[in-house]
């Protein structure tokens, strides 16, 4: 893995004209495997794994370009069915297969999402629980200057999960917790609508329960005070599952 790390940033580099790239070190602090999905943003080439096998006690990386930007998330209870279809309890991504594709997760899912500055501007990242929740995150900049703090949600939602929030998994286990919107579709829950912007779409007892547990994440969409962490020239990020 190190060796295909190492031949993939030269690449990279060569077709950046040796412009920076930035290494994601993903690490499994969980007890049970996570199978890692990565979507890049418009306009963004997909990394080298757009879905990888992370099992416990474990750690991976990718490489990524300058001024990429996208997200991560981690799926959970996978498996492959008697006709080779691959699929996961959480965050699956539709495809059938453990890469991703270019296909986002199934919501509930812990998000993290990243978009690398240029030329000397700031890198921004953040940990989302907009589309819910299923296992708990850090993302953190390695190097670097400015702010540059660990974000994440470090709580077991699962365990705090309202009952009408709750996906329940293999014996009657809570496995994932659904946002508000997508439980009940209000557009107060989903600032959608008459509630579509920063002033007239403000915290809500569901999402005030998020941000309580996960005070270093987003737990609704205009949650941007507390929640956007900036950082000038890391060339690494840790990302950790149940950290």
């Amino acid at each position: 893995m190190k060796g295909l790390t190492v031949v993939a940033a030269l690449l990279i580099c060569l077709l950046t004209g040796g412009a920076a790239t930035t290494t994601f070190e993903f690490s499994n602090k969980c007890s049970y495997s996570v199978w890692v999905g990565t979507l890049s943003g418009a306009n963004n080439p997909p990394l080298s794994q757009t879905g990888f096998h992370l099992p416990a006690s474990s750690s991976s990386s990718l490489i990524a370009p300058p001024t990429w930007s996208g997200r991560f998330w981690g799926r959970t209870f996978c498996s492959t069915d008697s006709s080779g279809h691959f699929s996961c309890l959480t965050g699956d991504c539709g495809t059938t297969k453990i890469s991703c594709n270019g296909a986002g997760g199934s919501p509930p899912a812990t998000l993290i999402e990243i978009t690398l500055g240029s030329n000397g501007s700031a890198d921004f990242y953040d940990v989302s629980l907009v589309d819910g929740y299923n296992l708990p995150v850090a993302v953190g900049p390695i190097g670097g200057t400015g702010d540059c703090q660990l974000a994440g949600c470090q709580s077991d939602l699962n365990g705090k999960c309202p009952p009408e929030l709750a996906v329940d998994g293999p014996g009657g286990l809570v496995i994932a917790c659904k946002s508000a919107c997508e439980a009940f579709g209000d557009p107060r829950d989903c600032c959608t609508g008459a509630y579509g912007s920063p002033s007239t779409c403000g915290p809500t007892n569901y999402s005030t329960l998020f941000k309580t547990a996960c005070p270093m994440a987003y737990s609704y969409a205009y949650d941007d005070r507390t929640s956007t962490f900036t950082c000038v020239g890391p060339n690494s990020y840790t990302l950790t599952f149940c950290p």
